[in-house]
């Protein structure tokens, strides 16, 4: 309890750190998504269904039943009934198709052929609710036609507003001049557009919502009556939605009206037996009945065209005889919802234990696009519907916000990080290291490795600066020595070196610590840097004899081996340096200078590495303080090709400044 309250006024602050308003959106895109699904929200809906038009574009057309035929009244057969009217020689049929409508005598002889045929069932897509227009012989053709086959036959009726008795809804039904008894197989073509505007849902999904609330006569659908007739013992679909197998004109075959007016056409017709136990579907193609409704595989950018209403009604017949029917997965808006709340939670909280951003991001992605293939195969190969959109639209945001969220986290880290090497680090190095920062942290903790080592120290710079004290001109020699340090910092950052440390005066570098280049280049940035200490000294010099100030000398001795490397020291102050023997030896060398006079020294591990691209004189073998052996010493003079000018100014004016005589040799 008293780490809640401890906690609870720092809450706010928190959250507006990046991690704290990450963990704040994930929250809320998981509940909100979660409750839009529960909800069934109007733009879930939508989405879905979308998610369903596109599974169904993906999966592509494919085979659908032999069984069905769809009979077009279709622009073929209105061209061709132009193309007679003004001929002088035409068929005696093509008068009937000169009105519109058509006069149904041609439905009549249609019907017939098809029963002559074999047609196991006729669904006619076309309303014929009043008498006809071209007299009671023309009704009654028609009527003679459908009581002889009316148990195979079905006629379209529609249910259409009625303002007789205020708002309301009654069923049109066909003409009494072609009732017959007993009465005709009947079935309303009405659909109830999803939420998105296109047709997902089998007709009975019309009478469940509409018909059911408004108390009215029901009669089955018109796909419904079809394949009643097609099989009797049809079972109920096991779900809403109808399985759609493939775009307008290219999935059912299609003839065309005019193709079974045709004498002609119609004995070949007969001959292929294209209508032997077939289920045939007449209705309207042509763009000007304007019989066409949105559908999946319909005005879309794949599938541009639009799907005639017999075509949907022919994709439903073969989906309630195939038994497809696409089914909800979750039926439950509340389960759906907590389902989304549950499994996108669950998600987000595994994202979490991923340490790197664009890791959590691409698990992210991969689990919200292996949602999506599940989804599809769900929907396509077991025709059910799972909630899809909203789950992995949640997953993927979620994914963005760690995303961001970490990578602003990255850089802020980077940035303190980068603070906090530019003290001691090349700018190059520090770039090196910040481009994997996971391994910068590995490296702190300690590890073994090879790398050269330079210390530096101002020569005789206890008297210096007591004298200077001496003469109240502590300033001048802290601002003197900064000056100084400055010079040799950047002389060691620019070539590629890593300063570990200040010891007073002395300065100690290495080069190959943290990041290393090589064993040759490590020891060759390491005299590059030595050279241009070197150089800078010199300049300062210069400066500084014009300013009357005291001139500064200073040896440097460069060891390469190998060490220990990490953060040392107590809990309070840790500070990432080296150790080991090598680190010793490199500091007896640089005291050593004083020894031989020069400002350089390099051990034979370093001369070894660098010896081609170096002029150096061998001094001998030195004995090194705690070491045990002695070790061979180079003076550096200067880089292969160059001029050691700078070298011998140095070394002759400091041997003056300090009256050096060569050592005995032992």
């Amino acid at each position: 309890m008293l780490k809640l309250l401890k906690f609870l006024p720092t809450l706010p602050a928190r959250l507006l750190q990046p991690v704290g308003a990450s963990y704040l959106l994930i929250g809320l895109w998981t509940g909100v998504g979660a409750i839009a699904t529960a909800l069934d929200f109007p733009l879930v809906q939508v989405w879905d269904q979308q998610a369903q038009t596109r599974f169904f574009e993906v999966r592509g057309p494919i085979a659908a039943p032999q069984e069905l035929v769809v009979l077009a009244m279709d622009e073929r057969t209105d061209s061709q009934v132009r193309f007679f009217e003004s001929a002088t020689a035409r068929p005696d049929f093509v008068q009937w198709l000169e009105t519109s409508p058509w006069k149904r005598q041609a439905h009549a002889v249609v019907l017939q052929r098809l029963m002559a045929g074999g047609a196991k069932v006729v669904g006619i897509d076309v309303l014929f609710l009043d008498a006809s227009s071209h007299g009671e012989q023309d009704d009654r053709e028609l009527q003679q036609v459908l009581q002889r086959y009316r148990e195979r036959i079905v006629l379209a009726a529609e249910y259409a507003e009625d303002t007789s008795q205020g708002f309301g809804i009654s069923l049109s039904e066909p003409s009494p001049t072609l009732q017959i008894q007993p009465p005709l197989q009947i079935g309303y073509v009405n659909a109830l557009p999803a939420a998105d505007g296109r047709i997902h849902d089998l007709p009975g999904q019309y009478r469940q919502q509409v018909l059911a609330s408004l108390g009215l006569t029901e009669i089955p659908a018109f796909s419904e009556a079809i394949a009643q007739i097609a099989n009797p013992k049809l079972k109920p679909p096991k779900g809403e939605g109808i399985y759609f197998y493939g775009p307008s004109g290219r999935t059912f075959e299609t003839i065309s009206f005019w193709d079974v007016l045709d004498p002609q056409e119609w004995q070949r017709l007969q001959q292929r037996q294209v209508f032997k136990n077939k289920i045939v579907l007449v209705g309207a193609t042509a763009e000007s009945y304007q019989d066409f409704a949105a559908a999946p595989f319909a005005e879309s950018f794949l599938y541009p065209s639009r799907m005639p209403g017999v075509e949907i009604h022919a994709n439903a017949v073969a989906t309630l005889l195939k038994d497809r029917a696409i089914a909800e997965g979750m039926p439950n808006f509340w389960v759906r919802g907590l389902f989304v709340l549950v499994f996108v939670g669950a998600i987000g909280l595994m994202t979490r234990l991923l340490r790197v951003s664009w890791q959590r991001l691409a698990f992210s992605m991969g689990i919200a696009l292996g949602w999506v293939g599940i989804g599809y195969a769900s929907f396509t190969y077991g025709q059910t519907v799972l909630p899809v959109v909203v789950p992995a639209g949640a997953i993927a945001l979620n994914g963005i916000t760690y995303f961001v969220s970490g990578t602003i986290t990255e850089q802020l880290e980077k940035r303190r990080l980068r603070r906090t090497l530019e003290r001691y680090v090349a700018p190059a190095i520090v770039q090196e290291i910040l481009k994997q920062p996971d391994d910068y942290h590995s490296l702190l903790r300690g590890r073994k490795l090879k790398a050269a080592v330079l210390f530096s120290d101002i020569r005789s710079f206890t008297t210096i600066s007591e004298s200077m004290a001496a003469e109240h001109e502590t300033e001048h020699l802290v601002e003197q020595l900064n000056t100084y340090l400055d010079a040799m910092v950047q002389a060691i950052s620019e070539a590629g070196g890593t300063v570990d440390k200040f010891i007073g005066d002395a300065v100690m570098a290495e080069f190959g610590s943290p990041i290393s280049q090589g064993e040759k280049e490590d020891a060759m940035n390491a005299v590059r840097a030595a050279l241009k200490m070197r150089q800078a000294l010199i300049e300062l010099r210069d400066r500084w004899h014009q300013e009357n100030r005291v001139l500064f000398f200073n040896g440097i001795g460069i060891n390469y081996g190998e060490l220990i490397a990490g953060n040392i020291g107590s809990e309070r102050r840790l500070e990432y340096t080296v150790i080991g023997d090598t680190v010793n030896v490199a500091s007896r060398v640089e005291g050593a200078t004083k020894i031989w006079g020069t400002d350089i020294l390099i051990t034979k591990n370093v001369y070894d590495l660098v010896c081609d691209q170096v002029e150096a004189s061998y001094l001998g073998e030195h004995a090194v303080k705690g070491h045990g052996a002695t070790i061979p010493l180079y003076a550096l003079i200067c880089l292969k090709g160059e001029s050691p000018t700078a070298y011998l100014k140095m070394r002759n004016e400091l041997r003056r400044f300090l009256n050096w005589k060569p050592p005995l040799k032992s």
